[in-house]
């Protein structure tokens, strides 16, 4: 039994990889952990942990960088994802958005399952197919979900992680607010680095 790190791409951690002397691949396998690179949207980390979860791990640990709908997390900060919706999975009626509980057709919100304290703000999330740099549809989501974050892979991993019943954590590191697209005030690099530092340290602890 052991941790399955996902992450979209490898640029978000690749500095952890250069830590442990470990070639960049999709799939990495190591005596303590192994790393899953899904590729970036819902569509392309549910196909890999298709082909790669299972119930050999004890726990999924969902990383990488996230947008904050809220002013009050600081850019380069890490936050605890614990709850994430799959923002547009529904229809449309007119100007009014119906989610998929409310049609009737299961469940699109999910939360962590694990036990493990981390120190780190706990937040609610979505996960988007899109990310939001338009004022108008940003207003319209906000009102909907009241999220603090979102990302294009959170809520499927819990959602894969759910259905097998293996735990999981999901921790991102703030690289932008969500407002209309201005790159310019984006914090990658910062998000990055913070986001490595806290993974390394971690891994180190298993």
């Amino acid at each position: 039994m052991k941790l399955l790190i996902v992450a979209a791409t490898q640029a978000e951690i690749a500095p952890t990889l250069s830590h442990f002397n470990l070639k960049p691949r999709n799939f990495i396998e190591t005596e303590n952990f192994d790393v899953l690179i899904t590729g970036v949207g819902m569509v392309a980390t549910a196909f890999a942990l298709g082909q790669k979860l299972t119930s050999n791990y004890h726990l999924v640990l969902n990383v990488g960088i996230a947008g904050s709908f809220d002013r009050e997390i600081s850019l380069g900060e890490l936050v605890n994802i614990t709850q994430d919706t799959f923002a547009e999975l529904g229809a449309e009626d007119h100007e009014k958005f119906i989610s998929l509980p409310q049609l009737g057709f299961g469940e699109n919100e999910f939360s962590s399952s694990s036990d493990i304290a981390l120190k780190l703000r706990a937040v609610k999330g979505i996960t988007v197919n899109k990310v939001h740099g338009n004022a108008q549809s940003i207003e319209k989501t906000e009102a909907i979900y009241h999220p603090q974050t979102e990302s294009m892979e959170g809520a499927a991993v819990f959602y894969a992680c759910n259905q097998l019943g293996i735990k999981t954590l999901q921790v991102r590191s703030i690289s932008n607010y969500v407002e209309p697209r201005n790159r310019e005030s984006w914090q990658i690099g910062l998000a990055v680095k913070n986001l490595n530092e806290w993974l390394i340290a971690f891994l180190v602890q298993l």
